[in-house]
């Protein structure tokens, strides 16, 4: 019987979510759940040093947002548990006993003076093996004398160690290039890159999930699974992210291209359904489509291992603001206002129709922080210049457009009903009764009213939106200023 796939996505509370961290986490968890398995989430917090006060919440309340719900873990538990490594302790210096038992540990008493002098002058140096012949009475008359030690893994020094990745295939290091990394530290925490292959193992993960940063570290993992005699789980490297800038330089992705967390993009203005959407297709392919627009369903049913590509992904922020835009678009009327309407309504002075105003961006905007950028018309009169009167098609200038503005006051001051529809129909009226064409009287008033070329709404739309007393003033001025 073939084993249940279970991945598990094991993050560091270290700051927000970066967006490859968040990749990991998505694909680990389509890996299992696209065959029905099981997802775990894990806190790895043995760097004591690099942790973040509330950056554990951040994680959780990430996934959350995210729709990517884990089966065990922190708050859900599980029969694996604990899930937070500070409180594993024990198991890791268990497991670590038992290879300094069989011979593929041992207790080093090296000082870290001695460790620092093997350093050459620019700093870079390695551990020399000192303490790996150690005997066991020389180890045990040291542990006696109260000496402080660190728990080393013993690396062959001859051969070579290889792996194979789904995505990249056979990987080999030569044996001699490992040394013999630290497992427990002298604070009797373990390093990460002891106690995750133990978690790992005790946890039943048959997949594991990472960037391939980490794909020349995996042969020393592939030791330990080796030493303890366990089955060596699948290895499933993810391509580089990168990010592009200004000049349209790739390097690997960071703050200098944009916002990179994915709580970042959010206070942007970004969906959390629309930055998994396109995080999902960053470095996976659907087969046999064309489909860009996945739901979480969807990908669930959709992905699959093959599909990854070994290529690096760059991640595109005008690519993402379309999906945003896509996803914004699909948004009812309420859920878009929830989101709309405080950011206008702290912008906007208390006159202004923000209700209205909010519909006529829905379709437009592409993240929800573009709002205020789409409403400086509203929040100010901007200087005018007349040349925007000028229309080909309607055939307006400057001169037939104040016509057009002195003649339409005085109506315009008459309007009780001041919404879109009367607006529009006094306007039509008024260019039947003068002959004129609609269009050319629109488009005197919208100018006048919104001040710039191109708006977000029809010159009556506007006017709602502005009301009726600042739609007047707008008028005036705009009269005022056509000599």
């Amino acid at each position: 019987m073939s084993k249940i796939i279970t991945t598990r996505f094991a993050p560091s509370p270290t700051g927000f979510m970066h967006i490859g961290n968040l990749r990991t986490a998505l694909y680990s968890y389509l890996i299992s759940k696209s065959q029905g398995g099981k997802f775990i989430l894990r806190i790895e917090d043995t760097d004591q040093v690099r942790l973040v006060e509330g950056a554990t919440d951040v994680i959780l309340n990430t996934l959350k947002m995210t729709g990517i719900d884990y089966d065990e873990g922190p708050v859900v538990g599980g029969e694996n548990g604990p899930y937070v490594q500070s409180e594993r302790l024990p198991i890791y210096r268990q497991y670590a006993e038992k290879l300094i038992e069989s011979g593929h540990a041992y207790y080093c008493f090296c000082t870290p003076e001695r460790l620092e002098s093997l350093k050459d002058d620019k700093g870079i140096g390695g551990y020399d093996g000192h303490c790996r012949n150690l005997s066991a009475e020389e180890a045990s008359n040291n542990l006696k004398e109260g000496k402080p030690y660190v728990i080393r893994q013993k690396m062959p020094d001859e051969g070579t160690t290889s792996y194979v990745d789904v995505v990249y295939g056979k990987v080999e290091i030569d044996n001699s290039e490992l040394r013999d990394q630290i497992m427990i530290k002298a604070d009797g925490y373990p390093t990460y890159n002891f106690c995750h292959v133990v978690d790992d193992y005790l946890m039943g993960v048959t997949h594991v999930v990472r960037g391939n940063e980490y794909l020349t570290s995996t042969p020393k993992y592939c030791l330990l699974y080796d030493a303890f005699g366990w089955e060596r789980p699948t290895y499933v490297h993810l391509p580089l992210l990168m990010g592009k800038d200004e000049e349209g330089k790739v390097s690997k992705l960071s703050k200098r291209h944009g916002a990179v967390s994915f709580q970042d993009l959010v206070n942007d203005g970004y969906l959390p359904e629309a930055i998994v959407n396109y995080i999902a297709l960053l470095g996976w392919c659907p087969k046999d489509s064309n489909q860009e627009i996945f739901s979480m369903d969807e990908l669930k049913a959709d992905f699959s291992i093959d599909g990854l590509s070994k290529a690096p992904a760059v991640f595109d922020y005008d690519k993402l603001k379309w999906f945003n835009s896509e996803y914004i678009k699909k948004l009812s009327d309420e859920e878009y206002e929830k989101k709309a309407l405080p950011i206008l309504n702290e912008l906007c002075e208390d006159y202004i129709n923000t209700r209205k105003l909010a519909s006529l961006l829905h379709t437009r905007i592409a993240y929800f922080g573009e709002i205020e950028s789409f409403i400086g018309f509203v929040t100010s009169r901007l200087d005018m210049d007349s040349n925007l009167y000028i229309n080909k098609k309607n055939k307006t200038n400057p001169e037939n457009c104040k016509e057009v503005l002195v003649d339409i006051l005085p109506i315009l001051e008459n309007v009780e009903n001041w919404d879109n529809n009367t607006l529009f129909d006094v306007l039509k009226d008024y260019a039947s009764s003068r002959e004129k064409k609609a269009g050319a009287v629109m488009w005197a008033v919208r100018i006048a009213v919104g001040r710039q070329a191109v708006t977000p709404g029809g010159a009556t739309e506007l006017m709602e939106v502005f009301g009726k007393t600042e739609s007047v003033l707008r008028i005036k001025q705009a009269i005022d200023e056509l000599v």
